[in-house]
């Protein structure tokens, strides 16, 4: 089974760089830099990953489509594919909110305004003249234009970063791949594989199938697994007062998400966070993520693999990151 590792502001640079170094030595499939709210760009510490490893796959986990310019995206992810030519995954999702509104961008049509962000980069990545007068997106007569070199086709898959049936229904119709977002259960991939089959049944370029990865909570410690499963509830309960939506996937009653919300509020503190887990129980954290002994957390990624997800890609939490990973890379190896 294939792994990945999902890389974000949790991680320093230097846990970010020895991250790279395991995945390079056990033969990952692939490294995700994750972008998301304002606190660490993606482009540039791809750029660093591209150039440190020699055989992993750097995908963005993911970026958005409203703050780059889709002729800017286009001749970026160009440039990362100079720098590691075939091994760049574009990664590409709706930004998040409140941020997008807050910042002058806000998320109307996400869907519609996806697709012709994509139909104007896969023009761009096959060294086309783009020409395009969309509602959202606006081209006129643009390329690839280096001076001093060839300009040529470049083969980035674009993967999208999807929750909802309808973006991944044109994922099926149009992109290469889905990273499927973390705090879901092994069930939540069967509802992917049948919005994705509808898209299937639209595509004219022949495919009949696309690559599904899917981010996944993860922390393993087999001296103390309650330490690793205390980890994943911490973060399970801070995005249940954040994003109290995704209750419904974890198995968690509405009353149940109140009383944390009452307990810790939001912004919520680490104290808040730690006083409002409690109320939490076990199987929730098991519904919805990977934690405890390294067997334990095995078999949960392997009831991913088994359910469809050809890359379960590791988001390791609490104070024993590297070593979950190290951990997981020596089983799967």
């Amino acid at each position: 089974m294939p792994l990945g590792i999902h890389l974000g502001e949790r991680f320093t640079l230097d846990e970010t760089w020895a991250a790279a170094d395991i995945a390079e030595e056990y033969g990952f499939d692939s490294l995700w830099v994750a972008e998301g709210r304002l606190t660490r760009d993606a482009i540039g510490i791809m750029a660093l990953l591209a150039d440190r490893t020699k055989n992993v796959r750097i995908g963005s986990g993911v970026v958005n489509n409203k703050t780059r310019n889709a002729a800017l995206m286009a001749v970026t992810f160009k440039t990362l594919d100079e720098i590691a030519p075939g091994r760049i995954i574009l990664g590409l999702g709706a930004w998040w909110e409140p941020l997008a509104t807050k910042v002058g961008e806000p998320l109307r049509k996400p869907v519609a305004s996806m697709r012709e962000y994509i139909t104007v980069l896969q023009s761009f990545f096959r060294n086309e003249e783009v020409t395009f007068d969309g509602e959202f997106v606006h081209m006129d007569g643009v390329r690839f234009d280096r001076m001093y070199a060839e300009n040529v086709a470049v083969d980035i898959p674009i993967y999208a970063g999807a929750v909802g049936p309808r973006m991944l229904e044109l994922a099926g119709e149009i992109m290469d791949g889905v990273y499927l977002d973390f705090l879901l259960p092994v069930s939540y991939v069967d509802f992917a594989n049948e919005a994705i089959g509808k898209g299937l049944a639209k595509r004219t370029d022949g495919k009949n199938a696309i690559d599904i990865t899917q981010t996944i909570a993860v922390a393993v410690d087999d001296d103390d697994p309650r330490q690793a499963i205390d980890a994943c509830k911490n973060f399970l309960t801070m995005y249940l007062m954040q994003q109290p939506h995704i209750a419904e996937h974890a198995g968690v009653d509405p009353e149940l998400v109140q009383r944390i919300q009452e307990v810790a509020g939001w912004p919520a503190t680490p104290e808040d966070i730690k006083r409002a887990m409690v109320l939490l129980p076990d199987e929730a954290v098991h519904r919805v993520s990977a934690a405890g002994s390294s067997a334990q957390v095995a078999a949960k990624l392997e009831e991913y693999h088994a359910a469809g997800v050809r890359v379960p890609v590791l988001n390791p939490l609490g104070e024993r990151k590297l070593d979950t990973i190290a951990s997981l890379a020596r089983i799967f190896k």
